[in-house]
């Protein structure tokens, strides 16, 4: 796939602005920079501010700097992981002389060109059905799926499958594919998918593909993207310096709740909002892929600062009083 090739809908690029509100001496992570959306987004909303985007897939990183390049010195590509960010990001507040960073983006999951690229495995459309099964966002290192499928014993391959794509169908689905792999006919997506229609059927449920669950599972597994998120989250209180804002967007309830838990620390973050930002019904109809999307953002609190509950609920029931006698903002 081409540089020019990699293009990808960001997902509430207005949204993460406004929760990280860059400033013009700030320092700011893109942990999963893909095409770039919204650390542009970040670098046009100041004129000061700086970008540092992380991302596995050496295509994207260049795709990134072919659109970013305008911005000169103000951005910079590191070919990593988002897991890694515990390591890569203390080295970018230490240059830029600050104790962390201001914010952090992460969009995680899989974008729209590691989709579209057949020669990457990820898609069961039938036009990709030649592609090799490979699914890794980073082709230089780890194993293919088809490796991993090799590796697995059935049982251990149907608890990846129910695990991480919550797919309850999951023994018929792994016996199957074990079979497939036994009778040599385990090579490319299209293999792979006959083998999951043959457990399960072939006809879609409610809309959803049968084999939708079973891919997604493979891919997280293969690039182990949930322990890749939980190393982020757990570096994330030591990368942010005090008031430096977290903006997180999900797409399935396995990385959802895994933000929400992490944010659930009063003692380390002030979170925005009890339930996640969720897309306009005007991007959801420019972009079906954001309709299950969920950002949720959350403050650092700033070194011995203590958590007033009283204050909080205070300014709750101001704000509730303004909104009934009309005194509130824009009235």
């Amino acid at each position: 796939m081409s540089n020019r090739a990699f293009k990808h809908l960001t997902v509430m690029r207005d949204e993460v602005v406004r929760a990280l509100s860059p400033k013009d001496d700030g320092v700011y992570v893109d942990a999963t920079l893909g095409g770039g959306g919204h650390t542009e987004a970040l670098l046009e909303a100041s004129e000061g501010a700086r970008v540092v985007g992380l991302d596995r897939d050496q295509v994207a990183i260049e795709a990134a700097k072919e659109r970013l390049a305008p911005f000169g010195a103000r951005f910079e590509a590191v070919h990593a992981r988002f897991g890694d960010a515990g390591e890569v990001v203390p080295k970018v507040a230490a240059k830029a002389g600050k104790p962390g960073v201001d914010g952090i983006v992460a969009d995680l999951g899989v974008s729209s060109p590691q989709l579209d690229d057949a020669t990457r495995g990820m898609s069961f459309r039938k036009e990709a059905s030649d592609a090799p099964l490979d699914m890794r966002m980073d082709r230089s290192q780890g194993r293919t799926v088809r490796e991993l499928i090799e590796e697995l014993e059935e049982e251990a391959l149907a608890d990846v499958i129910f695990d991480f794509g919550e797919e309850r169908r999951s023994r018929k689905i792994a016996k199957s594919i074990k079979r497939a792999e036994t009778e040599g006919q385990l090579a490319t997506t299209g293999d792979l998918r006959h083998a999951i229609y043959r457990a399960v059927g072939g006809d879609k449920e409610h809309g959803i593909d049968p084999a939708t669950r079973t891919f997604q599972a493979l891919r997280i597994a293969v690039n182990d993207e949930l322990g890749e998120l939980d190393r982020l989250l757990a570096a994330l209180p030591t990368l942010l310096a005090g008031d430096g804002v977290a903006a997180i967007i999900s797409f399935h309830s396995l990385e959802d709740g895994r933000v929400k838990r992490a944010f659930a620390d009063e003692a380390v973050w002030d979170v925005t909002s009890k339930k996640p930002i969720v897309a306009t019904e005007a991007e959801t109809a420019e972009n079906p892929r954001a309709r299950s999307a969920k950002l949720r953002v959350a403050r650092r609190r700033r070194e011995g600062e203590v958590r007033d509950e009283r204050t909080e609920k205070q300014a709750k029931y101001e704000a509730r009083k303004a909104r009934r006698h009309g005194t509130g903002a824009g009235s």
